[in-house]
């Protein structure tokens, strides 16, 4: 990464930095790690059997992320390579965007803003120019709730919803919230979040047959992963009209390709993966990524372990 804060690498050995923008082609990401200790990665860069077998000396990885689908964690576990994250830093500042998201899509402000561009846009004699769905009173959804579900939920609960539902792995102990089968999240949700994380069991979780359950006018949120949703059957959920809008913050594939039919439509938000693009928590995130590798290297416990 270009703005990696090097420093306080450098004092323990040698750093090794690709300093174009953007993310390494694969090639290029192979040829910088085979003689390396360690990583620092985030998720573009894919750490598989194929880069291991490359960089026989690695020892600790550092990802800049919360979510870990882009690491073999069976291939690393098999040579003992240390792997440190980044839980908690990006809690908060995910669940502000996740809110922010969830506002913008159910009150049309994106839309609205593109329409105020051109007066002769502007139908504000219609009773029903630019009406959005407002909270109070809904039902409010969410696939998975951790942290940051649960974060959510809690910035959310000011604009009184008649009711927060989850469905989980397990049911959660002094919740605030009302734990119902998939089925029935997916059936009563006016608004439906999902932050549960990016397993085998979740990849497609959400297709057209749970499209075609969910509520007529329900409005669908993704801030995790974008393979959680298979992203054709989304988006002739919402050109049918059957969804009333999506805010999606991940994509499959991501970035989707320019010239892509979901950007075509107004009632659909879509992000660059920026949940947590703020510089206090980008800065953070760095800063426990770097001690993660240091205390690998020299021995010491990470300070948020996800392999050890």
């Amino acid at each position: 990464m270009a703005n990696l804060p090097t420093d306080r690498l450098r004092e323990i050995g040698t750093v090794v930095q690709r300093i174009e923008p953007g993310n390494p082609t694969r090639q290029e990401l192979l040829d910088l790690v085979k003689d390396c200790d360690a990583i620092y990665c985030h998720g573009p860069n894919k750490i598989d059997k194929e880069l291991l077998d490359i960089a026989p000396k690695l020892r600790v990885i550092g990802t800049y992320s919360v979510g870990y689908n882009h690491i073999d964690l069976e291939e690393c576990k098999k040579r003992g390579v240390k792997i440190g994250y980044c839980p908690g830093e990006t809690t908060e500042v995910s669940a502000e965007f996740g809110v922010g998201l969830l506002l913008a899509t159910a009150r049309r402000i994106s839309e609205a803003n593109d329409a105020s561009k051109d007066p002769a846009n502007l139908k504000v004699h219609k009773k029903s120019f630019m009406c959005g769905k407002q909270i109070l009173g809904t039902t409010i959804g969410f696939f998975g709730l951790g942290a940051i579900g649960s974060s959510m939920l809690e910035k959310l609960a000011p604009f009184r919803p008649a009711r927060f539902i989850y469905h989980n792995r397990s049911r959660k102990e002094n919740c605030s919230a009302e734990y119902v089968s998939f089925d029935e999240l997916v059936k009563e949700s006016d608004f439906l979040i999902v932050t549960a994380p990016l397993t085998p069991e979740t990849t497609g979780k959400f297709d057209k047959d749970v499209f075609a359950k969910m509520k007529q006018g329900a409005i669908f949120i993704n801030i995790s992963r974008g393979p959680l949703v298979k992203t054709e059957d989304l988006y002739d959920a919402l050109k049918s009209g059957h969804l009333e809008a999506a805010g999606l913050d991940v994509a499959d594939p991501e970035p989707l390709p320019k010239g892509h039919p979901m950007l075509a439509l107004k009632n659909c938000i879509v992000t660059p993966h920026m949940a947590t693009s703020t510089y206090r928590a980008r800065n953070r995130m760095n800063d426990l990524t770097v001690t993660n590798i240091i205390n690998g290297l020299t021995g010491k416990p990470m300070l948020t372990p996800l392999l050890e």
